[in-house]
């Protein structure tokens, strides 16, 4: 038993860590009341960036490659979102069709300059991945060493940290309050001299450069290069990890971990002997089936921030 989760713990860690990044960026848009169906297409977007950016500069950067590409892509992820953010807040569209385009949009602008820079439906295959560590001294550890300190991707930690960080900010600063405010209750919040779409604006930001941090760590991690197939569904599972969370970071990491979980398996069943024997077609649909039935059973107790998804017009309720 121990062996299996040996196998199963770091791989799920692996799978989840893009999927926490971008349903914490989907946790801050949504606490604000800016509902975000793009976080598939910010994921896209990240992808893509941190893909060419990797391309472009490993000969340069060196082992700082992925790193620098991360950042690179948190910043044209954040660029990226202002489009849904000035279609949702400053022109009060609705904010599922502006996610949907925006899905779109980055699918089609990653997917024609990837033909257009490298001839083809797909880039070359990144020489400066993220790799896999051990943690000194505490992957030495009996039992638990091998778990969650051996052969890690440091951005497995980071997305935990984050997930805290986040849950900070939102329950333990007067900025988190003041975003929360805007999603309960925006005129209340306006009342009080918090400005509702300064406040959107910001939360949406930070929900496209947690997205586009997803992507590039999934592309940089998993896929090592960019298609029109590389981020496939991982958005609507990380929106999903949102709702399935109840809209709190810490919830959407434990959900994220769980899809995360579901992802892993057809990786490591080979190893598990009650799964040896699973087609392999059904391990990869458990992750969207476990989705479904995720949120079909907790969907009805969770309560989304009352003003999600109503665009605010200064002076009304």
């Amino acid at each position: 038993m121990i062996e299996i989760l040996q196998s199963i713990i770091p791989t799920a860690l692996f799978y989840s860590a893009p999927l926490i990044f971008t349903a914490l960026g989907g946790v801050f848009s949504e606490r604000s009341g800016v509902v975000n169906i793009g976080l598939e297409g910010l994921m896209v977007m990240g992808a893509f960036v941190g893909i060419v950016f990797n391309l472009a500069f490993a000969d340069v950067l060196g082992a700082w490659t992925p790193w620098i590409s991360i950042i690179i892509a948190i910043i044209i992820g954040a660029l990226f979102s202002i489009i849904h953010a000035v279609a949702s807040v400053s022109f009060r569209a609705n904010q599922v069709v502006s996610g949907v385009a925006i899905n779109f949009l980055a699918l089609g602008i990653g997917v024609f300059l990837t033909k257009q820079w490298y001839g083809k439906g797909q880039t070359d295959m990144v020489s400066e991945p993220f790799y896999t560590t051990n943690i000194p001294l505490l992957s030495d550890i009996p039992i638990i060493g091998p778990m969650f300190f051996k052969s890690m991707y440091l951005t497995s930690y980071l997305a935990i940290i984050l997930a805290f960080i986040a849950w900070y900010i939102l329950y333990k600063t007067p900025f988190g309050l003041r975003l929360r405010a805007v999603g309960e209750h925006p005129m209340a919040a306006d009342t009080n001299g918090i400005s509702v779409y300064k406040m959107r604006y910001i939360a949406v930001i930070i929900s496209g450069g947690l997205g586009g941090l997803g992507g590039s760590v999934f592309a940089l991690t998993i896929a090592s290069n960019f298609s029109q197939s590389t981020i496939v569904g991982q958005g609507f599972m990380a929106l999903a990890a949102v709702i399935f969370g109840k809209w709190h970071p810490l919830g959407a990491m434990g959900a994220a971990l769980f899809f995360g979980f579901a992802q892993s398996l057809s990786v490591v069943s080979a190893s598990i002997p009650f799964l040896a024997d699973v087609p392999q077609v059904f391990l990869l649909i458990a992750p969207y089936v476990l989705t479904i039935l995720a949120l079909a059973g907790f969907i009805g107790r969770a309560d989304a921030p009352r003003a999600n998804g109503e665009p605010y017009i200064k002076g009304t309720r």
